[in-house]
């Protein structure tokens, strides 16, 4: 209840600086391509938006702003990092043909393309900006494409978000497969999945595998993911073949997890303390020596700078968990992050 209290203040006191600053701030923007099959909605104002309902997929950006708080910004600083997500605004979206995104990604032999798919609770707004804090975090500019399924964005539509995310499956391998069709030249697409997200991204890989065994990816990375661990362990051999490296973040400090785990009565994935030692060419990363950054433990892939940064070396700079700083061995195929 106090943290409760706590992150309510220091919003509210966020909004406050914000507003008093806003004449005076200095904008920046980024821009996040993204796919979709959420409805295309009926423009209310000069840009369009997407809803929580299916629809055939389309293609676009969205553009965010990071407000510049000038002389407040030393003050934002010292509090907790998930309050930079408040400072985040869309300002605009287009739409246009997937393929002609696609077409206009980067040269596929320069860098390899990053797909990235949200969880649950997220509507288009809340997702566009979390991407763009992703593509920040994990310095993946220029080279991440975000992927959104039509979630609802309401805390309280969990089982329909299941639903969604299962009739999206389909629409995630093809993503999948159409990235990666870009990417060859570069050795493969990265695919990345937090929480249900990555979920689809597991289901959506093994109909990948399914369809076009010789189907060669990148790094597929899967952030607090929403998981069975059993059924994930059953599908490991059929997705394996397909990636080049296959990374799970981990914690034991993940409070969505655990009422997942009570929901659904078997453990998570993203959860720490599974027995993973058979699970062969996974790695898995542990962040629960970290604090948490956040007061849900779920979000540390874009709130965390120790993360992000091992993020980086991983999709950027190719290096397998044993050649990475800051991360000391704790299993067989375990790793924990050390606090810088």
């Amino acid at each position: 209840m106090i943290l409760i209290h706590l992150t309510r203040l220091c919003a509210a006191l966020l909004a406050a600086l914000t507003t008093a600053s806003v004449l005076h701030a200095q904008n920046t923007q980024f821009s996040v391509p993204f796919l979709t099959v959420r409805d295309l909605e009926t423009p209310q104002g000069p840009t369009p938006n997407f809803g929580d309902g299916r629809s055939s997929l389309r293609a676009g950006r969205c553009v965010v702003e990071d407000v510049n708080t000038g002389a407040f910004s030393d003050v934002l600083a010292l509090g907790p990092t998930f309050l930079r997500e408040q400072l985040l605004r869309v300002e605009t979206i287009t739409v246009q043909d997937p393929a002609a995104l696609l077409a206009k990604a980067p040269p596929a032999a320069a860098t390899p393309l990053a797909l990235y798919v949200h969880g649950y609770f997220i509507d288009f707004d809340k997702g566009c900006r979390r991407a763009a804090l992703l593509q920040q975090n994990a310095q993946l500019a220029g080279r991440m494409i975000w992927f959104t399924w039509p979630s609802d964005g309401d805390i309280a539509n969990y089982v329909q978000d299941e639903a969604d995310l299962y009739w999206s499956v389909p629409d995630i391998a093809d993503a999948i497969l159409a990235v990666n069709a870009r990417s060859k030249a570069a050795g493969g697409a990265d695919i990345i999945g937090h929480s249900l997200g990555g979920r689809g991204v597991t289901l959506a890989l093994a109909e990948v595998a399914r369809r076009a065994p010789d189907t060669r990816l990148g790094d597929v990375v899967l952030l607090a993911p929403d998981m069975d661990f059993d059924i994930f362990a059953r599908l490991l051999s059929r997705i394996r073949p397909i990636a080049k490296r296959i990374t799970v973040y981990v914690s034991d400090k993940d409070r969505p997890l655990d009422l997942s785990e009570e929901l659904h009565g078997y453990p998570r994935l993203g959860q720490a303390g599974n027995d993973v030692a058979g699970l062969d060419g996974v790695e898995f990363i542990d962040v629960s020596t970290l604090p948490a950054e956040n007061p849900s433990g779920h979000l540390y892939h874009i709130h965390n700078a120790a993360v992000g940064r091992d993020l980086a070396r991983l999709l950027n700079d190719d290096l397998p968990a044993s050649d990475r700083p800051h991360l000391a061995p704790s299993g067989a195929n375990t790793w924990v992050i050390l606090p810088d």
